[in-house]
C-alpha cells in the first residue's frame, strides 16, 4: 500500500491562478514552439472539491519536443517521470520548498486520444453541476476511508470516473 496522504479540500479560486502562474512558464520554457497548455482535472472545475494539486495538460506537435525541454523543465522545478505508466505520455511532478506536490504536468503529441478525453471530462464537469455534485462526494468520502491508500481512493473513484467520461463523450463526441 502506498502511503501517501489522500487530502481532498473543497474548491479554492486560487487554483486558477496557480495554474496561469505554470502556463506563463511552461510557454516561456517552449518559446518558440507552439504548445496547447491546459488547466484539466478537479482543480480546474469551479467548485468541485479536489487534492489541491494543479493537472496541466500539454499538447506538443511531438513528444521529442517536450523531451528536448526537460533540462530546462527541471531546472523550473519538475522532475521527469516518463510515461508513468501511460503509453504516449511525458510525465512530471513539481513540488513546493516543502517537498509537497504541487502540479502534474501530462504532456501529450497534439492529436493523441487522451488530449481529448481530459478535456471533454473537465468541459462536462463545468456543465453538469449534478454529475460535478456527485463526484466531489464520492471523492470527499473516498479521502476519509482511504487516508493513506491512494491506490484505493482511486478504485473507489474509477467507476463514476469512467460513468461521467461516457457521458461526457456522449455529449461532445469528438
Amino acid at each position: 500500500m502506498n502511503r501517501r496522504r489522500v487530502d481532498v479540500v473543497k474548491y479554492r479560486a486560487e487554483w486558477a491562478d496557480l495554474f496561469i502562474k505554470e502556463k506563463l512558464l511552461l510557454e516561456s520554457i517552449f518559446k518558440p514552439v507552439e504548445v496547447e497548455i491546459h488547466h484539466i482535472g478537479s482543480t480546474a472545475v469551479p467548485g468541485l472539491s479536489a487534492k489541491p494539486i494543479i493537472d496541466i495538460l500539454l499538447a506538443a506537435d511531438r513528444l521529442e519536443q517536450v523531451e528536448k525541454a526537460s533540462p530546462e523543465l527541471e531546472a523550473a522545478g519538475y522532475k521527469a517521470k516518463g510515461e508513468n505508466g501511460l503509453q504516449g505520455r511525458r510525465y512530471f511532478q513539481k513540488n513546493d520548498g516543502a517537498g509537497v506536490r504541487k502540479v502534474h504536468l501530462h504532456s501529450y503529441e497534439k492529436g493523441n486520444k487522451e488530449v481529448y478525453r481530459h478535456l471533454v471530462f473537465r468541459d462536462y464537469l463545468r456543465n453538469h453541476p449534478n454529475d460535478a455534485e456527485r463526484y466531489t462526494k464520492l471523492k470527499e468520502m473516498a479521502a476519509v476511508k482511504f487516508v493513506y491508500d491512494i491506490e484505493s481512493y482511486m478504485d473507489e473513484k474509477s467507476p463514476l470516473v469512467k460513468e461521467i467520461e461516457q457521458k461526457a463523450l456522449q455529449w461532445r463526441p469528438e
